[in-house]
C-alpha cells in the first residue's frame, strides 16, 4: 500500500484534502494515509489513520465534505459502519486518541449491508451489525494492533491487514458495482459536469435509472453526487487561492456568486469569504 504522511501544518493540496475543512490553526493530529492497490481497489479506496493529542479542557472539531462512499472506523472507543452525511460531517476531537479508518469504494456498501444505502444515509451502526462476528474480530485485532504505538507504521500495516482479511470476502465486485464506481469517478473528475444529463449521457442511462442506482448504491441522488464535487472544489479552490473569490462561480459553473454563497454557506456554515479569509490570515 502506498503512503501519504500528513503533518498538522501545511501539507500538499490532494483529491483527499478538498474534502476536509481543516481549520489551518489545528494543529492536533497527525494523519497518515494509505492507498489500496491491487484487486481490492474496486472494493476499497483508501485508509486514513488520525493519531491526536488535544489540551485538557479544549476540542478539535474536524469537518469534511464526505465523497458519496461508505465508511468503516474503528478506534480504542467504538467500531462503526458510516453511510454517506449529506450534509457536513463532524468528528470532535478531544483528549490523546487513534482512529483507524477505511474508505470504502461507492460499490462497497450495498455489498456490505446486501441492503440499499438509503438505509444508513446520515447515521451510523455499530460495525458488527454490518459485517457479523467478523466485525468483532476486525475490533480486536485493529485495536491489538494499534495498542504499542499507534504511530508506528509497522502498526498500521497490521491494522491494515485486518481489514483486508475481513472485506476480501466481498469480491467479486458485481457489474452494477462497478458502474456507480465509473460513475462516481466520471462526476469527481469532470468539472465541467453540472447537469445530471451529462451523466445519462455518458453511461446512456436514462434518468430515473440513473436515479436508481445512486439511491441503491450511495443513498443519495445524482444532482448531489454533482453539488459535493463543486463544493469541495469551492472548498480547494478558496483554500489554496486558485481564482479569486468573484471568479470561483463561473469556474464552478454557477449562475452567479449568490448561488455559490448559498450552496458552501448552507453546507458548512461559513460563506465562501469567510473561508477564504481562514486560510488568507494564517497563510
Amino acid at each position: 500500500m502506498k503512503t501519504d504522511s500528513d503533518p498538522a501544518g501545511p501539507a500538499r493540496m490532494d483529491s483527499i484534502e478538498r474534502a476536509h475543512l481543516k481549520d489551518p490553526r489545528d494543529a492536533s493530529h497527525v494523519i497518515h494515509r494509505y492507498e489500496v492497490d491491487g484487486e481490492l481497489r474496486d472494493l476499497l479506496q483508501r485508509f486514513w489513520i488520525p493519531v491526536w493529542s488535544v489540551p485538557p479542557g479544549t476540542e478539535a472539531p474536524q469537518k469534511v465534505l464526505q465523497y458519496p462512499v461508505s465508511l468503516i472506523v474503528v478506534s480504542a472507543d467504538y467500531a462503526r459502519f458510516y453511510g454517506v452525511v449529506s450534509g457536513l460531517s463532524t468528528t470532535t476531537l478531544s483528549g490523546d486518541g487513534w482512529a483507524v479508518g477505511l474508505m470504502c469504494a461507492p460499490s462497497a456498501g450495498h455489498l456490505l449491508t446486501g441492503a440499499p444505502m438509503a438505509a444508513y444515509t446520515d447515521r451510523s451502526v455499530d460495525a458488527s451489525e454490518v459485517l457479523g462476528d467478523a466485525g468483532r474480530v476486525l475490533t480486536d485485532e485493529v485495536r491489538t494492533a494499534m495498542s504499542a504505538d499507534p504511530r508506528s507504521p509497522a502498526a498500521h500495516r497490521a491494522a491494515m491487514a485486518a481489514y483486508d482479511g475481513v472485506l476480501r470476502r466481498y469480491l467479486p465486485v458485481d457489474p452494477e458495482g462497478h458502474l456507480v464506481n465509473r460513475v462516481v469517478a466520471f462526476v469527481e473528475s469532470s468539472s465541467d459536469v453540472t447537469r445530471v444529463a451529462q451523466v445519462c449521457a455518458e453511461f446512456d442511462l436514462s434518468e430515473r435509472a440513473l436515479q436508481r442506482l445512486v439511491h441503491r448504491r450511495i443513498g443519495l441522488t445524482p444532482k448531489w453526487l454533482i453539488q459535493r464535487r463543486r463544493l469541495q472544489e469551492a472548498a480547494e479552490r478558496l483554500r489554496t487561492r486558485s481564482a479569486p473569490l468573484g471568479d470561483v462561480a463561473a469556474v464552478l459553473g454557477y449562475a452567479d456568486q449568490p448561488h455559490v454563497n448559498r450552496d458552501f454557506s448552507k453546507v458548512t456554515g461559513m460563506t465562501p469569504g469567510g473561508f477564504a479569509a481562514l486560510h488568507t490570515d494564517t497563510g
